[in-house]
């Protein structure tokens, strides 16, 4: 029979085969199930890993899922390398958003800034998610409260304070009773990479802070102090770290590229502030942030691998028929057996022979 036996040390190898085992699974199990929905496994596998990738257009399309992706997942691999447990990056990408399109309503008594006003947008996006953050972060200081129920619960505050905005104050006198903002002037885009395609700066952007990010972790003593902090607490106390400027340093960068991301997506492909902006992308950077290793540059990759996720739960619901949530499916078997094969980090599988004895 099966069984596990604990190895004498964690496994290197495995460490970096497990995500790849995972991704072989879901598709296995992605395969199945489509049979089991009455439609053809492999055209269901064509639209999401081949039709997000198959021309320039549609990579266009990849990089505006997997910017956001990207950034807030790097913000919460500090938070969990810190041992910080921020779960509302969607509530903070929401507030980012909010804090961005307002600077962007502005355009018309701000116009001597030109071009310049995509860089206010931007700050006051990471401000807004940063004061977001900060909520979390002084409630957990001052009163010790769960980071992860209070991070969890502001993400719906954000979200009807958006709701009450789109449906009152803000909402366009010129839309047809439609819950939404005015539609941001032209000055405020996000730039365009290419004309045509919808893949703006964010990318360069969210490229420069997965270099920013490894630099930050990996050769900074400030990172070292982060990480010490999350691995062993009893040994940063010793070493005179102060949890308290952990506990901040990672909810405000988190927060904070969270904002970013709300930001990017608020003035580039919105133009605006609807009921529909909060995309899940907080919930499924979580996915992406671990199935990197918590490391930037597998993040990247992880954040790509996520994007096609979205964009084939889209296209399997207008081409197969099938619902939009099969993209919450297959995030979530990812997660699931990712979880699963990171038990062979730890572990071996072994074959034991039992001997019965002879009565």
């Amino acid at each position: 029979m099966l069984k596990l036996e604990a190895r004498p040390e964690p496994s290197k190898w495995m460490a970096i085969a497990s995500p790849l085992l995972a991704l072989a699974i879901t598709v296995v199990i992605g395969v199945a199930l489509f049979a089991l929905l009455g439609k053809d496994p492999v055209r269901g596998l064509q639209v999401f890993f081949v039709e997000p990738v198959k021309n320039l257009y549609a990579l266009s399309e990849l990089s505006v899922k997997a910017t956001p992706l990207i950034l807030i997942a790097l913000g919460l691999s500090v938070c969990y390398r810190s041992n910080v447990w921020n779960i509302g990056a969607e509530g903070q990408f929401v507030v980012g958003a909010l804090a961005a399109g307002w600077v962007a309503m502005q355009a018309p008594a701000l116009a001597w800034m030109g071009r310049g006003i995509v860089v206010v947008i931007l700050f006051a996006g990471v401000l807004g998610g940063m004061f977001w953050a900060g909520i979390v972060a002084a409630l957990r200081d001052r009163f010790h409260a769960n980071e992860i129920l209070v991070s969890l619960m502001l993400v719906y505050v954000a979200e009807m304070i958006l709701g009450w905005l789109v449906y009152g104050p803000w909402k366009d006198p010129n839309g047809y009773n439609f819950p939404q903002s005015i539609t941001f002037d032209a000055v405020t885009k996000i730039p365009r990479l290419v004309d045509g395609l919808r893949a703006n700066i964010g990318v360069v952007i969210a490229l420069a802070a997965v270099v920013g990010f490894w630099a930050f972790m990996f050769r900074t003593y400030r990172g070292f102090q982060l990480q010490v902090g999350g691995l062993a607490p009893a040994a940063a106390r010793y070493a005179g770290f102060s949890s308290r400027s952990a506990l901040w340093t990672a909810l405000l960068l988190s927060g904070g590229m969270a904002g970013l991301a709300g930001g990017l997506e608020a003035a580039g492909p919105l133009g605006q502030l609807t009921p529909y902006l909060p995309a899940g992308y907080g919930f499924g950077a979580i996915i992406v942030a671990f199935v990197g290793r918590l490391n930037p540059l597998g993040i990247v990759f992880s954040g790509i691998l996520m994007s096609m996720f979205y964009i084939g739960g889209e296209l399997a619901q207008s081409r197969l028929g099938l619902p939009k949530s099969l993209t919450g499916v297959f995030q979530g078997l990812l997660l699931f057996t990712l979880l699963a094969c990171d038990t062979l980090i730890h572990y071996r599988v072994r074959w034991w022979h039992t001997v019965r004895a002879k009565g």
